[in-house]
């Protein structure tokens, strides 16, 4: 494996750091640093540009907006997007439902959806999760029966990420009840949230925030050629699409802007020297690195653009390292991380009043894109042989 970037991929890198942190917003950059909520605007704004440079969906068929690159230069593109502090691009367009409507749809599908997917033009959001179908998505009860020239869909989704930004929901359904499998009889289905039927509501997370809602369907009509692929392969479909997910799941440009974050705190209150606070941030770094070279690795070794059932160590350990980044930082507030959306009227700074919040919420990394139980055992079995 090549650890040193060549001359031409550190010109890729540099010509990628101009852009970003130019051609970005500062005060979007900014704001997604300090780890402050986007809004839609914000995301939208963001992923816009990109989009016009051809860097929203690189990953895609070079006849849908792709890019020709090399997994290196991937690599290089999301790493350097996250040093600046840059918002990806919305994950349920441009990881999510576009590659498996590239991958799977009808042609008519591809153009129909492709162009305003890249472009955000239509903002998607992932009915996956049901109260009773979180990382057993198997157990999926939502229905979708074929009545002509429409499936009638009934049924229930939860955690669904920004869905109050969202003008279509890509869907997991059963359409064949009596299936002997439980992975059997789903279908991958497109539906227009506007469609008469359809309920969200919002779920309050315990930072406050309103990130995720669950939507409920009532005899909610969809046409037929809504339909990803074949009928009752939507399984298939599903595991296309969270291993794809969990491409650059590890989030270690993002951790290192954190780690960096609570240095700089940290020496600001002098806790750098205290020899055992000094020792674990540097525990930190030093598994943060381990994590960057095999994510090097995985991305050298990926081959035809197929998933590397590696992503599932980089999943697992990631979410463990942005974890921890976050409770040294409310180690570092002390007691001024009690304060909650106090404002300027006391003495706890701002960051401090958020490192709690930014705690509790970066609870769910262990448990979205798969959770990292399941993780183990994608390990144990694909990689361990065990």
């Amino acid at each position: 494996m090549q650890l040193a970037l060549t001359p031409d991929e550190a010109a890729f890198r540099d010509e990628l750091r101009t852009f970003y942190t130019t051609k970005i917003p500062a005060q979007i950059r900014e704001r997604t640093r300090a780890g402050e909520g986007l809004d839609r605007d914000d995301i939208a704004t963001s992923h816009k540009i990109l989009n016009e440079h051809g860097l929203a969906v690189p990953s895609w068929p070079v006849e849908w907006g792709g890019k020709d690159w090399t997994p290196a230069q991937h690599q290089i593109w999301l790493d350097e997007m996250q040093l600046a502090c840059v918002p990806e691009p919305l994950n349920f367009n441009a990881k999510m439902v576009g590659p498996v409507i590239a991958e799977f749809g009808s042609q008519e599908i591809k153009q129909r959806f492709l162009p305003p997917t890249a472009s955000l033009d239509i903002w998607w959001c992932q009915g996956f999760s049901e109260p009773e179908a979180g990382s057993d998505l198997a157990s999926l009860r939502t229905t979708a029966i074929r009545d002509g020239d429409s499936y009638v869909v009934n049924g229930q989704k939860t955690w669904t990420t920004l869905g109050q930004y969202a003008d279509w929901i890509f869907c997991l359904v059963r359409t064949d009840p009596q299936a002997p499998k439980r992975q059997a009889g789903i279908s991958f289905l497109l539906i227009d949230l506007d469609t008469p039927g359809i309920t969200m509501r919002p779920i309050k997370l315990i930072d406050g925030s309103v990130e995720v809602n669950e939507v409920f369907f009532e005899d909610v009509r969809v046409p037929a050629d809504q339909l990803v692929g074949e009928e009752n392969q939507g399984w298939s479909y599903a595991k296309f699409l969270l291993g794809n997910e969990r491409t650059g799941i590890a989030q270690v440009g993002r951790t290192k802007v954190r780690l960096a974050d609570v240095k700089k705190r940290a020496a600001e209150r002098g806790l750098l020297d205290d020899p055992l606070f000094a020792a674990r941030v540097a525990e930190a770094e030093n598994d943060l690195l381990a994590l960057e070279l095999t994510q090097m690795r995985v991305a050298s070794g990926s081959k035809g653009g197929k998933p590397n059932p590696a992503s599932s160590v980089l999943k697992l350990r990631g979410s463990q390292l942005q974890q921890i980044a976050t409770e040294l930082l409310v180690e570092v507030a002390g007691p001024d991380a009690l304060p909650f959306e106090a404002g300027k009227d006391v003495s706890s700074p701002h960051w401090a009043q958020d490192s709690a919040p930014h705690y509790l919420n970066y609870r769910k990394t262990s448990i979205y894109g798969g959770s990292n139980e399941v993780q183990r055992t994608i390990i144990a079995s694909t990689i361990l042989g065990l």
